[in-house]
């Protein structure tokens, strides 16, 4: 084998091996990329069913349901509201009327989360929930 034959195949292993990597980290990424959804997105059909993404809103008042540690409650985004079931222990910030970021799959028309995060102030929301709920309160659409 010639000498510009042998730099030839380093190269193109070294191309090969940098193909592969960028398409396992590609890979890694997509299968861990989470969408956020609006209760209204939910209701519109727009959210996946069987995939994990996340639910933002407000838990609607007087919704929350305890049995053990098992919760259910409802998320609302002022014009839709979703009903979610969660087994686990609640963050401390959890509270009706207050901004929720729930993880987790579409079930049978019941939200079932896996995680659930509250907010950690009382100015602070997650930008897609406050953008979801100023669109829900100007009858816009959502995406």
């Amino acid at each position: 084998m010639k000498p510009r034959h042998k730099k030839m195949l380093i190269v193109l292993v070294i191309l090969a091996a940098v193909g592969a990597a960028v398409a396992l980290v590609m890979n890694a990424f997509r299968s861990n990329l989470v969408f956020f959804y609006s209760p209204s997105q939910m209701i519109a059909k727009e959210a996946p069913v069987g995939k994990t993404f996340r639910l933002g809103g407000l838990v609607v008042q007087g919704s929350v349901k305890r049995e053990g540690i098992k919760v259910q409650f409802e998320v609302t985004d002022t014009v839709q509201k979703v009903p979610v079931v969660y087994e686990g222990i609640l963050p401390d910030l959890f509270k009706e009327g207050k901004g929720v970021v729930a993880q987790g799959k579409l079930e049978n028309d019941v939200f079932v989360a896996k995680e659930v995060l509250a907010k950690h102030d009382e100015n602070y929301m997650p930008p897609e929930a406050a953008e979801a709920l100023k669109r829900a309160k100007q009858g816009g659409t959502l995406k």
